[in-house]
């Protein structure tokens, strides 16, 4: 065992059943061992692939400012931004050092250790690896953290057994852990909201309202799920600290973290959390352009939830709307690489605009739900030819609030 005096063990079991999965599909063992070292404040991973048979090649693009000392039993290949690893044999084994603390900006943090905690990103901790192995290998997997003594893990995970967890991932031969993590001496709060297993975790003796945070989502999350009841996901971590952590929110997936601080509900009648909650939900990002797509959904149904369940009336969202319009005017047009304030805004009037539209054409038999469901469904990379292509097979015909040259001139 990966065991030291005064340290925990915590397992996370990985099944990875790829698309396709035959009775005759060859499998090994993947293990990814954590040890956290706070004296230090990094983690020490280490990946065991063992098997008669393993990829012959795993290419990982790191970070080199958080990715750190890397070690194998076998051939590694060091450049700047990659680690190219070329497992031998039966078994083969991979260690490095990750940085926890990182900087969003100066002064707070998306990644964080402290005394008593530590928040991350699973994917940030384990790199992307494109793996070369044959089309019928796959890897089962386990992740144990080793954690000192007294803390406990918060994953996306369900438990299966005891302390550990599984993760199954159907569109993947090689899985990799990934979302928000959240370890140390911490308190959850677990429901069943609309079917979706819901987990609020944070520091014990910090300011969260984990309890708030569970009966805001009994009244809200049942009207997301309703837009998107096959792409949400069965269980979900809300994971959530106070300074010097970020003030705002950060999605991730099956995961999300919120600030101890962020309001509910904003006094612009929009929330942090139902715009994140809608991220986890969609699971797209946008291409060089069309970041406001992505950004433009979230906020869209972060008012619109709030609505449909009631948590505000028709007049609060009228005047909602109106602020945004007023807020949008500010940007000239959509196409940037990076959705923030007015174009956000702008980006949700163009939504509404299109939902308007679409119910004018289908007689109210259809809505922009409809979009984002399909876009959802598809997950991966959007762009304004997509999001035109999904609304046309929902309207029967080209959108003109959707036209780039509609989307490209000033609000009036």
């Amino acid at each position: 065992m990966f065991t030291k005096p005064g340290f925990t063990v915590v397992a996370i079991a990985v099944c990875v059943c790829g698309p396709g999965t035959i009775a005759n599909a060859a499998t090994y063992q993947s293990q990814y061992r954590a040890e956290l070292r706070p004296d230090k404040g990094t983690i020490h991973v280490e990946l065991k692939l063992a098997g008669d048979k393993l990829p012959s090649k795993l290419v990982l693009s790191i970070d080199p400012d958080r990715h750190k000392a890397f070690a194998s039993s076998d051939a590694l290949d060091v450049a700047d931004k990659t680690i190219t690893w070329h497992p031998q044999g039966h078994f083969s084994r991979l260690s490095y050092d990750f940085v926890i603390n990182h900087e969003r900006s100066p002064g707070h943090y998306d990644s964080l250790l402290t005394a008593n905690w530590a928040v991350f990103r699973a994917d940030k901790m384990v790199p992307r690896m494109k793996v070369t192995a044959q089309r019928n290998l796959h890897s089962d997997a386990t992740l144990e953290f080793t954690l000192p003594a007294g803390w406990t893990a918060a994953t996306p995970y369900p438990a299966a057994r005891g302390e550990a967890f599984v993760i199954e991932d159907p569109r993947r031969r090689f899985d990799l852990p990934a979302g928000w993590m959240l370890v140390g001496k911490i308190g959850k709060r677990s429901e069943i909201i609309a079917g979706v297993q819901t987990i609020i975790a944070a520091p014990t003796g910090s300011s969260a309202r984990r309890q708030d945070i569970l009966s805001f989502l009994n009244w809200n999350l049942p009207h997301l799920q309703e837009v998107f009841p096959t792409t949400f996901p069965d269980r979900v971590l809300i994971a959530t600290a106070g300074d010097p952590m970020w003030r705002g929110g950060l999605s991730g997936p099956a995961s999300l973290f919120i600030h101890a601080d962020r309001p509910l509900v904003s006094e612009n009648r929009t929330s942090t959390l139902l715009h994140e909650l809608a991220h986890v939900a969609m699971g797209i990002r946008g291409d060089e352009e069309s970041d406001w797509i992505v950004e433009g959904f979230a906020e869209y149904y972060s008012i619109e939830t709030l609505h449909r369940s009631g948590g505000i009336g028709k007049q609060r969202y009228d005047e909602a709307m109106q602020r945004l319009r007023t807020w949008a005017k500010q940007t000239p047009n959509l196409f940037k690489a990076s959705s923030s304030g007015a174009t956000t805004a702008r980006a949700v009037i163009a939504l509404k605009a299109a939902d308007d539209e679409i119910r004018n054409l289908t007689g109210k038999k259809a809505s922009l739900d409809d979009v984002a469901r399909a876009l959802a469904t598809q997950r991966g990379e959007v762009s304004l030819q997509r999001l035109q292509a999904a609304a046309q097979q929902v309207a029967g015909q080209p959108l003109r609030s959707l036209d780039r040259k509609t989307l490209s001139m000033p609000l009036i």
